[in-house]
């Protein structure tokens, strides 16, 4: 027979590695994204181009919230998570285009 106590601790802990295994993934995933936006950011002071597209970017929180809400993820944290992303990435293209002078 099994202990119960030793059936939670293996399921935890089962749990725990899935969770630090998504976690892990999720990093690498944010890394690559970064990477991505870094190049667009290098494009767009090379030929001067503003940091943000708000037409781009209420396209893509769009289709994140309809992902999520399909994921059965809320939306709200989607959205929540995708504005702290974006602030970022404008972040870094304005110091970009302050280190081409071109900002």
């Amino acid at each position: 027979m099994t202990d119960p106590h030793q059936e939670f601790a293996g399921d935890l802990a089962e749990l725990r590695r899935s969770i630090d295994n998504l976690d892990a993934a999720m990093v690498h995933l944010l890394a690559e994204r970064f990477r991505c936006t870094h190049a667009i950011g290098e494009l767009k002071a090379r030929h001067g181009l503003a940091s943000r597209d708000p037409r781009r970017e209420a396209a893509q929180l769009k289709r994140l919230r309809t992902l999520a809400a399909q994921s059965g993820l809320d939306p709200e944290f989607t959205q929540k998570l995708h504005a702290l992303v974006v602030r970022e990435v404008v972040n870094n293209h304005e110091a970009m285009k302050f280190e081409s002078g071109a900002g």
